[in-house]
């Protein structure tokens, strides 16, 4: 068989039909349009990740064809002007045609002619939807958007994270203070078509009445004493992207009432202005109280608990998702480790067991402070039980003392661990003792058990 030349080469791929060929035979999605955003381009594998067909979109503008930039935030010609010069890749969420929620990784690539001029640009799609999925399936995912961890409580609320993705109706976060309401709100607005505009986060709970309407709407010159100059508010500063309000239920009655008004209509005055005001926001909303007890009691209103609520998220308190400790501590040392410029110390079985058997009323942010006092405190290489806070120690002599009266020997321990395989922690379980003391145990006996 002849081998074929470059100049062969050129002239089939220079054939336009056997270029489309080649390009709709691709596992990779490619769409070329204009620098006036008008598609010339669109393969089979497109058609496939977004659910339009190519006599659908050929000619049109992609912002009137998907409803909205397909880029959503991260879109470079919603301005007159590309946002980019040469090359640029980025994770994409989109809704198809059906109204399916897609995660996309994208490549947009600057095409220019043989006199250097720009004239379009060649985006190439690839959908990683199911190999996401599979992964949060097989739970081998250690993270997902910035969130550490991989226990069944955690990847629900991942997967819940991805669906609502999609969407721009309200979500409601609720959970204990120090679960990581705020990740999760901003994981939202990263998996969202919204990504690349703001997310700005503001604590209802941390301002005083008088500060709080201006801080959300805005103020105008002279609105009240000290309004020196017209001041832009967290709503109108999320204009296309998503404002995250913690600690919600603190928001007085008259404050309610205009967050209603605006999650009705998009709308609202500036204090002291007369001008009405319209913003493109998605808005999340968090709280440690449970809301409808509030509404019972009548500190918070009922139509706008039901504005906000639209899709709620819970949030496990740590002491649920115990298995993601470990996970949590190494991602807090290797955090350390950055923050600083250094080795940071690895930390011991025995330090990690006590851990795990402390009930965390803090939740994550207090694992996270107590492996930061851990690091500061810690004298080696390693952090031993004696570097932990107070409250993890006395825990862990509490612990000891309930589980004295349990009399282990090499015996029955042995038999344990074979019986589950190695893992200590069922067989802690099953010897009715807590995990820290069959560490403790180990440790006394570490010429007959290898650890």
């Amino acid at each position: 068989m002849p081998i074929m030349s470059e100049d062969m080469l050129s002239k089939i791929i220079a054939d336009k039909k056997n270029l489309e060929r080649v390009l709709d035979n691709l596992k990779i999605g490619i769409i070329a349009h204009d620098l006036n955003r008008r598609i010339f381009y669109f393969n089979n594998e497109a058609e496939r990740i977004t659910g339009y067909k190519r006599e659908e979109v050929l000619g049109k503008d992609c912002h009137q064809v998907f409803g909205e930039p397909f880029c959503g935030g991260q879109c470079s010609f919603s301005d007159n002007a590309p946002a980019f010069k040469d090359k640029k890749e980025y994770l994409n969420h989109i809704v198809t045609k059906s109204g399916e929620a897609r995660r996309i990784e994208m490549s947009v690539t600057m095409m220019r002619d043989n006199k250097g001029r720009d004239f379009g640009v060649l985006a190439s799609l690839a959908d990683v939807t199911e190999m996401l999925n599979l992964s949060m399936k097989a739970r081998e995912l250690a993270s997902f958007s910035g969130i550490v961890g991989k226990d069944a409580k955690m990847v629900a609320v991942f997967r819940q994270i991805q669906d609502v993705a999609g969407y721009d109706y309200p979500v409601h976060i609720s959970g204990e203070t120090g679960t990581g309401k705020e990740l999760v709100a901003e994981a939202i607005h990263n998996e969202s078509h919204r990504s690349g505009a703001p997310f700005v986060p503001i604590n209802c709970g941390a301002l005083p009445e008088s500060l709080i309407e201006s801080e959300l709407f805005g103020h105008v010159k002279g609105a009240f004493s000290g309004a020196l100059r017209d001041k832009k508010g967290r709503f109108e500063l999320a204009d296309k992207g998503t404002i995250f309000l913690d600690e919600i239920a603190e928001l007085s009655k008259q404050m309610q009432v205009k967050l209603l008004r605006f999650l009705q209509n998009g709308m609202f005055e500036k204090v002291g202005g007369e001008k009405t005001v319209r913003v493109n926001v998605r808005v999340i909303s968090a709280t440690n109280k449970d809301l409808k007890k509030e509404v019972q009691q009548g500190t918070f209103r009922k139509d706008l608990f039901y504005r906000l609520n639209v899709i709620p998220i819970h949030l496990p308190p740590l002491r649920e998702r115990r298995n993601d400790i470990p996970l949590l501590v190494d991602h807090f040392l290797k955090e350390a480790g950055e923050m600083h410029d250094s080795m940071p110390p690895k930390i011991s079985g025995e330090a990690v067991s006590i851990m795990m058997e402390y009930h965390w009323p803090g939740n994550v942010r207090e694992l996270q402070n107590a492996i930061q006092f851990a690091i500061v405190n810690c004298s080696g290489d390693i952090i031993s039980p004696i570097d932990l806070p107070m409250e993890l120690r006395d825990q862990s002599i509490l612990c000891s003392s309930r589980g004295a009266s349990k009399k282990l020997n090499e015996e029955i321990v042995r038999a344990a661990l074979e019986k589950s395989g190695g893992n200590k922690a069922k067989a802690a379980r099953s010897l009715g003792v807590g995990r820290a003391t069959l560490y403790r145990f180990l440790n006394d006996h570490p010429y007959t058990f290898q650890r």
